[in-house]
């Protein structure tokens, strides 16, 4: 059954091009490796709720958007055994320095996930 890592991530609006093409090099990376999908998305439609939200939940400024983003991976043997890799991939190393990176990645929410339902 497949396998998902989800995040959700506050960008600022100006760093949003610096972002996708950190992720495009990133998504190269992991599907190299061998991840099945990567994909990122940016809010267009995500209101901030009264007691939970997208926006809410990455206690998101007002220069801010959010981006969501997930990859997709055969198990979750194969995730843990590619993760191993990418993090050892030296083309990586640049993006991981926080200070380099075009986000707050303290405010990142991210996890794995088992798939409940398929259609």
């Amino acid at each position: 059954m497949a396998y998902t890592d989800g995040f959700i991530v506050p960008v600022p609006k100006k760093q949003l091009k610096a972002y996708a093409a950190m992720a495009r090099k990133a998504g190269k990376i992991w599907r190299e490796h061998g991840a099945l999908d990567y994909r990122e998305y940016v809010a267009d439609d995500v209101s901030v709720g009264k007691w939970t939200s997208f926006p809410r939940s990455v206690k998101l400024k007002p220069d801010e958007t959010v981006v969501f983003s997930y990859i997709i991976y055969k198990s979750r043997k194969d995730r843990d055994r590619i993760n191993a890799k990418v993090m050892k991939d030296p083309r990586l190393a640049k993006m991981m320095d926080p200070k380099a990176m075009p986000f707050d990645a303290k405010r990142m929410i991210y996890g794995g996930f088992k798939t409940l339902v398929s259609v």
